[in-house]
């Protein structure tokens, strides 16, 4: 993997500014503590971006100096113009860029680009306690969690999740109303990782949980690109031997 991948954490930057409970959980920014608990987990190269910035600071060039970009996002999905979106895959599938998207990007028009499937499921806020089970104990994003993580209050998704079946499976989620969930998945498309990590309604605070934090961090290191990632040889091509 890159030693010291360079990371982008996007965020909408909307809940924070405008729903007292966010804002006192995330003064802020959901982005900025994501991005200060990377950086305390040794990722030393962490950048952040909103939508409120030109080209919702995720310009070609921005993303060329992208290594993982991690997402979060709820209420603007539609506002991510259609031509970012498609920089945005085409960065995973054919720059190897990571992906990691969290809780509500589910719906995230990246996520749904690179799933092509509605991503849909059931959902109930009801600050409930939910247990993350470790169902691949010899995963690198499960590194350090143990058997399982218990979140006092969360939001429940439940199954079934429109998704593709996923390459990896890390995390299954039960919550205290009975319902089930695939919330540490993990894809390739193209030359690119992605990995969907489930808790962080923005009303509790998941994000401060230094273990929410280490899987966050260990599934940056895992989605990462190699630093020998190879370049596909593309169109035509004049064969290695004689052909009559």
């Amino acid at each position: 993997m890159t030693v010291t991948p360079r990371v982008t954490v996007w965020n909408e930057f909307i809940h924070e500014r405008h729903n007292e409970a966010v804002t006192r959980l995330y003064p802020q920014g959901i982005h900025t503590v994501l991005a200060d608990a990377l950086r305390a987990h040794g990722l030393a190269e962490v950048s952040t971006a909103t939508l409120d910035e030109p080209e919702h600071g995720l310009s070609e060039k921005r993303l060329a100096a992208t290594d993982v970009l991690l997402w979060w996002g709820h209420k603007a999905h539609a506002e991510v113009p259609d031509a970012v979106v498609e920089r945005v895959k085409r960065r995973v599938t054919e720059g190897g860029m990571g992906f990691a998207p969290l809780h509500s990007a589910h719906l995230s028009k990246p996520f749904l680009a690179l799933m092509g499937t509605g991503c849909f499921l059931k959902y109930r806020v009801a600050g409930e306690t939910e247990r993350l089970w470790v169902v691949d104990p010899g995963h690198p994003v499960a590194a350090g969690i143990g058997e399982m993580i218990e979140l006092a209050q969360e939001e429940m998704y439940g199954e079934p999740f429109h998704v593709p079946p996923p390459d990896e499976l890390v995390f299954v989620s039960w919550f205290k109303g009975g319902e089930v969930f695939r919330s540490g998945c993990g894809w390739r498309r193209g030359l690119g990782r992605i990995f969907y990590f489930r808790p962080g309604h923005e009303t509790f605070p998941t994000y401060h949980d230094p273990r929410i934090q280490r899987v966050i961090a260990n599934a940056v290191r895992w989605v990462a690109p190699p630093q020998d990632l190879a370049t596909p040889v593309r169109g035509p091509r004049e064969p290695l031997e004689p052909l009559a």
